[in-house]
């Protein structure tokens, strides 16, 4: 396998499927991890990590943050956001629209998966 490294990254023409087809990004949900990125002087080198972890009420949740990319990741942009995912996470994310909402509950980052078949009630967590 080749190393990934930021320099890795290809633009959605460069990428046979499309990165488009595996994760999607809202135009409003771009601004706020690139704000985030921006406000916490992350630096260039390290994508947002987008995983699937085990847990939850549901079985699994969500779980993003800023990270280094590894040799096992698959990684690409979308709306102007480096993405890394790892192959086990993706598996489960094909198709999934990550969007930014704010509300009288508060804001944070929702997530609509076509691959889940059921969520919990707090709708912090799924299952497929």
């Amino acid at each position: 396998m080749s190393e990934v490294t930021a320099s890795s990254f290809t633009e959605a023409s460069d990428v046979p499927a499309g990165p488009e087809s595996l994760l999607q990004i809202t135009p409003v949900a771009a601004a706020k991890v690139n704000e985030i990125r921006d406000a916490e002087g992350i630096e260039p080198t390290m994508a947002l990590r987008v995983r699937v972890v085990g847990g939850g009420c549901a079985g699994f949740s969500y779980d993003l943050y800023f990270d280094e990319p590894a040799e096992v990741d698959r990684a690409f942009e979308v709306a102007g956001v480096k993405c890394i995912v790892d192959e086990m996470s993706l598996m489960y994310l094909v198709g999934t629209e990550i969007d930014y909402v704010e509300g009288l509950q508060g804001a944070g980052f929702k997530f609509q998966n076509p691959n889940v078949k059921s969520t919990c009630g707090c709708g912090s967590s799924f299952s497929v």
